[in-house]
């Protein structure tokens, strides 16, 4: 797990669901196949409604006309409330990390989506207390300090407090939960 994360924010809004995340026509690719696992990345968040696709304009598009149909210019997402609910597929954030995004920062999470982003490893899904959809926009650039528990937005120049990851930590930056438990003994190599 990268301790500093840099990259572009897209903004979505309250109970973005996985359906959302990855419409159930695109789960019938296979993640470890890699031609496939791509196809998660071109389909992320396509099943978000345009209106609420780049707040607070809306209507932006997740992958860049004309740009790398696969992998998106945005690297880290900013959610409202309740981001990943619905269904209890990990599929979501396999998507959004094909897409090549590396951290998702939210109110809060549904928790199947929280747990299935740190037990593959996909993401580091990020909690803060504060309404960020309402602070920062699409495009603007982000700087995550995990160790110092910080969001800076660099567009505005106003820096956010995250919620630590506690318990979580060592599984994250051992790569998912399986390489966690191979790492302290609970499974053999």
């Amino acid at each position: 797990m990268q301790t500093r994360i840099e990259g572009v924010a897209y903004v979505l809004g309250d109970n973005i669901d996985t359906d959302q995340i990855i419409p159930a026509q695109y789960l019938t690719y296979n993640p470890s196949i890699p031609a496939e696992y791509k196809m998660f990345g071109k389909y992320a968040l396509s099943g978000v409604p345009e209106a609420a696709t780049g707040l607070p304009k809306g209507h932006v598009p997740f992958h860049t006309p004309g740009g790398d149909e696969f992998v998106s210019p945005y690297k880290i997402i900013i959610g409202g409330k309740n981001f990943g609910c619905g269904s209890s597929r990990e599929h979501a954030p396999i998507a959004l990390a094909a897409a090549g995004v590396l951290a998702v920062v939210a109110e809060f999470y549904a928790r199947i989506f929280y747990r299935n982003s740190i037990n593959g490893g996909y993401l580091v899904p990020l909690e803060t207390k504060e309404r960020l959809v309402d602070r920062i926009c699409t495009g603007d650039s982000l700087v995550i300090d995990i160790t110092a528990g910080t969001l800076t937005n660099t567009t505005s120049g106003e820096t956010f407090a995250l919620l630590p990851l506690g318990e979580v930590a060592p599984i994250l930056e051992a790569g998912g939960l399986f390489p966690y438990a191979k790492k302290v003994g609970m499974l053999a190599s």
